[in-house]
């Protein structure tokens, strides 16, 4: 039988980290009767986290799909990573899936990183639901943690279910709706019961405040509410359904994905209340920039959307894809809408971890992957000639942590690069470049920990072990008085000698200014063909630095005299001549250090701005401005490059992980002295360190 998008659930895994994701997704898989063994994070041998440096940290890295059938339903389930350093993975997983599941501990309660997830899901109104996860855990409350759902993520959250015992003597759950009871035993396995009496007072209560929600919703049943009238059980169920999908309210669920408790009442759940893909709403990018909406579309010729790109050093390059509208089969033609490149599909499989099964074709709405396509990267459309549609990219937060990196094998250097070349079109949030003027790979990624596994995976796949050092600054240096200096370069040998002599006047330009060489020579002081020498030597000693070896920069030079010899002279003596004049006037024009000053916005909760702004305050930042941004505060500074080299991590201890940033050049200052001093001492000893 052909699968319909009203048969498919694409539901993203979503949580702070270490709440037990994963744990859900392998106790999922085994109810599902996909694997004969619960998987354990603990214990190493989870079906869902197996690459390696997951499996070291025992916590997700890598986004994954898992398609599990549930019923008459296909849900594609989204595992994604809990820590704020991968939310490029989790930016992936949101993007394709119609509604999530957002888990709470219910012993460590709201942590920050589900806040900032819940916030994200509010932005674009993505219908969700709760899991009350570790409601056998030592600390376990329902009724603390619910209480705490509800102030810190939404009031419209009720509960559907509520549990029986917790803790220890946790080992059911009650439905509200229904006025159930199931009690479970090992491996998933439950039965009904009657309500305990002792908890018939807090389900009627629950009840209440469920009928509440849902009214609230629906007019029509808020009226007879209101009026006294009674509301029946399928007229609830079917307005409450309704809501849920569309975002208005969101139910709790409990259970314990490592006990295996309420696993099958989530997965009912699923099925139910959140969005097939039938219901979803696709962002079409149009020609101007703007962005139109449209659903998932059956009968329009095939086209899909890359979310995430893979590169093994063995199989190639796989894409994870979504069908957005048609069918897409097997050794088919679509053509890389962005780049006008047409790819042949070849063979295509359905996701299942960290394997893939093959299938003939991919309908509507469904997720499938694709192997070796040449110029595919994440967010890529790929369509049918005849349907020319191109699909609102996923945007990616900006890199702002990085490291210097280097092979600790010589020879290692056009290899270290391939590689990062690939580790880059795998994960858009991770960029490396060569900077030419510290003469330094840099790699840039979201936070320590990103880097981190980015480099375990660079050795353990590519097999190039690298040295990380900070990235060094690319300072400059200036001038801040006029000078008027002679270059003079004169050597006599046996033969033919070298002479070259050249008067130069140099002054500042303002800051930004750049370089301006003018020649003011008259009356054939100099011949015409030197000067071209003179700024050439002028240029390379620029380059060079004169006080701590870092580019000369906003200065006016200007060529104002000069001799020259009919025999000895030459190209060569007047552009070393023009050097000696560029460094011995820089030596007396009062010369300081210049250091890139960046951009900074700020954005933290109002509670941690005093500690915020003391901490730039202490980074020599200077504060040019505030704005209250909800329950943020947004704080925009100027800030030395060299004081905000580990600000990601700076930020996260100081605000709990609840701040981030962005930061961008501005300009370039001058130095103080003092630390001046520090940084001229700095290059000479590296320089002898070379010598």
């Amino acid at each position: 039988m052909k699968l319909e998008p009203s048969k498919i659930r694409n539901v993203v895994l979503l949580s702070h980290g270490g709440v037990g994701k994963t744990s859900l997704a392998d106790a999922i898989l085994f109810n599902t009767k996909l694997v004969d063994r619960l998987g354990s994070v603990d214990a190493g041998n989870s079906n869902v986290d197996y690459e390696p440096e997951e499996i070291k940290r025992k916590t997700t890295i890598l986004l994954k799909v898992l398609p599990v059938p549930w019923k008459d339903c296909k849900i594609n389930l989204i595992d994604t990573p809990g820590y704020s350093d991968f939310i490029g993975e989790v930016l992936s997983g949101v993007k394709v899936a119609e509604g999530a599941i957002v888990l709470v501990c219910a012993s460590s309660g709201v942590q920050v990183n589900t806040e900032t997830l819940w916030e994200m899901l509010e932005g674009i109104q993505k219908p969700r639901l709760i899991f009350l996860n570790r409601l056998d855990r030592e600390g376990a409350s329902f009724t603390k943690v619910y209480k705490e759902i509800r102030e810190k993520l939404s009031e419209k959250v009720f509960a559907l279910q509520f549990p029986i015992g917790e803790q220890a003597q946790f080992s059911g759950i009650i439905d509200v709706l229904g006025k159930k009871a199931y009690k479970f035993s090992g491996n998933g396995n439950y039965q009904e019961i009657s309500v305990p009496p002792e908890y018939e007072n807090t389900m009627n209560e629950l009840r209440e405040h469920l009928v509440e929600s849902v009214v609230e919703t629906d007019d029509e049943l808020l009226q007879k509410y209101l009026e006294g009238e009674s509301i029946i059980e399928e007229e609830l169920a079917k307005s409450m359904k309704k809501a849920i999908r569309e975002g208005k309210i969101f139910p709790l669920l409990c259970g314990s994905a490592i006990k295996n408790i309420g696993i099958s009442h989530l997965l009912d759940a699923v099925k139910d209340f959140l969005p097939s893909s039938e219901e979803g709403r696709v962002e079409v990018l149009n020609e101007d920039g703007s962005i139109s909406y449209t659903g998932i579309e059956p009968n329009k010729p095939a086209s899909i959307f890359i979310f995430k790109t893979t590169a093994d050093p063995f199989v190639g390059k796989l894409a994870l894809f979504k069908v957005h509208s048609g069918m897409v089969r097997a050794d088919s033609s679509l053509v890389n809408i962005g780049k006008g490149v047409e790819e042949r599909l070849g063979h295509l499989s359905y996701p299942k971890g960290k394997t893939q099964e093959p299938t003939g074709e991919v309908v509507a709405g469904d997720i499938g992957v694709l192997a070796k396509l040449q110029s595919v990267e994440t967010s890529d459309t790929l369509c049918d000639k005849s349907y020319p549609i191109r699909y609102n990219p996923i945007k990616f937060p900006q890199p702002q942590y990085s490291v210097a990196v280097a092979p600790k094998t010589k020879g290692d250097e056009e290899k270290l690069n391939n590689a990062l070349n690939r580790l880059q079109e795998e994960d858009p949030t991770f960029i490396s470049y060569y900077n030419p003027e510290t003469h330094q790979t840099i790699v840039s990624g979201l936070g320590d920990l990103h880097i981190e596994v980015i480099l375990e995976r660079l050795k353990r796949k590519f097999g190039v072990d690298v040295e990380t050092s900070l990235p060094k600054i690319p300072y400059r240096e200036t001038i801040t008085t006029k000078v008027k200096k002679q270059g003079k370069y004169k050597r006599q040998t046996g033969g033919r000698g070298q002479y070259g002599d050249c008067w130069i006047e140099i002054e500042p330009l303002p800051r930004g200014g750049g370089y301006e060489f003018i020649d003011k020579i008259f009356g054939g002081a100099i011949p015409k063909n030197y000067i071209p020498s003179v700024e050439k030597g002028i240029k390379e000693a620029m380059e060079e630095g004169v006080v701590a070896g870092y580019p000369l920069v906003d200065v006016r030079i200007s060529l104002v005299d000069g001799s020259y010899h009919p025999v000895d002279s030459s190209d060569m003596a007047f552009k070393i001549a023009g050097s000696m004049a560029l460094k011995s006037a820089v030596a007396e024009a009062n010369p300081v250090i210049l250091e890139p000053i960046m951009y900074l916005e700020v954005t933290v909760p109002e509670e941690f701005m005093g500690d915020c702004i003391a901490d730039l305050n202490s980074k020599r930042a200077k504060i040019i401005g505030m704005e209250p941004q909800g329950k943020f505060q947004l704080i925009k500074a100027h800030v030395p490059m060299a004081e905000i080299l580990r600000y990601s991590i700076d930020l996260k201890s100081i605000t709990q992980g609840r701040g981030r940033y962005r930061a961008e050049l501005s300009h370039y200052d001058v130095v103080p002295a003092k630390i001046a001093e520090e940084i001229i001492a700095a290059s000479k000893k590296e320089k002898e360190v070379e010598g």
